[in-house]
């Protein structure tokens, strides 16, 4: 196996920023190949600048971001489209536009000249409506939708980019709990059956922990921790990271870590409130 494929994603000694303030210092990290990765921490520590770094749509103060061994800003845009999909947070899709229209988007890095529209791009955008229970909105416009159903529009165009590596930055904001769990499951059909190397943002813990391969813990701009969900998410890194007090229990059903929190700085009499 070559370094690229060893290493599909990955940023060296990465410094990022907004004009003067510094939000990511001189990080090293590796994403591991058909894996998924989660990103967990509290609000501002960084994830999202991360994210939009590893998706080349943040240039770096110092350090590179690697894409395949290669320095993902010495590549072009459409080379980075076709190896890489990436759902933002709250994308805006012009108006008027509609959900196929708006799926079919993601086709458009495959295109060139003397290749116009295919049979194997319609399949594609039209699996990516079915897998997101979107085929009934296709001919609706995206303005017209729930905040739920936009989301899942925007998650059948990244699909239907069919990219080896996918990014999504909260990719379960505005959806209900079936939902969620319906595009979880999705995503995580995805890695089993394409071995499509997923990297995404999620705040929920307990979902975090369910489905990651690798929990990724950042804190002020670094990675604070890294490991497999069991490996990680205890009790110290729960305080550390969110600063918040919480009881680690384990999931009934899928035997990962379960956080159950009880606020900053509570203490609980847990067998008082189980007999309550």
């Amino acid at each position: 196996m070559s370094l690229s494929e060893n290493k599909p994603l990955e940023c060296v000694a990465l410094s990022l920023g907004y004009e003067q303030k510094i939000i990511v210092e001189s990080l090293d990290l590796v994403i591991e190949p058909n894996r998924i990765s989660v990103l967990v921490g509290g609000n501002g520590c960084g994830k999202s600048t991360l994210l939009k770094s590893f998706a080349r749509l943040l240039k770096p103060l110092t350090g590179q971001v690697l894409l395949n061994g290669a320095d993902i800003h010495s590549l072009s845009g459409k080379d980075v489209a076709r190896k890489l999909a990436i759902l933002p947070q709250g994308p805006l899709a012009p108006e008027g536009l509609t959900v196929e229209q708006l799926v079919r988007q993601g086709r458009y890095p495959h295109q060139n000249w003397l290749q116009s529209w295919t049979k194997d791009d319609e399949r594609l955008v039209h699996k990516a409506l079915q897998d997101t229970n979107m085929t009934e909105f296709a001919d609706r416009s995206v303005d017209a939708l729930s905040g739920g159903q936009r989301q899942r529009a925007w998650i059948a165009m990244a699909l239907a980019q069919d990219t080896d590596i996918l990014l999504l930055d909260e990719p379960t904001t505005y959806l209900d709990l079936t939902h969620q769990i319906e595009i979880l499951d999705l995503l995580f059909e995805l890695n089993a059956t394409q071995k499509t190397t997923i990297l995404m943002v999620l705040h929920d813990l307990n979902l975090a922990a369910r489905y990651a391969h690798k929990m990724i813990a950042i804190k002020d701009g670094t990675v604070f921790c890294q490991g497999a969900p069991e490996t990680i998410l205890d009790h110290d890194m729960v305080k550390a990271v969110f600063d918040m007090e919480c009881y680690i229990s384990t999931d009934p059903l899928f035997g990962t870590p379960m956080c159950i929190p009880y606020g900053k700085g509570r203490k609980l009499d847990f067998q008082a409130v189980k007999h309550g």
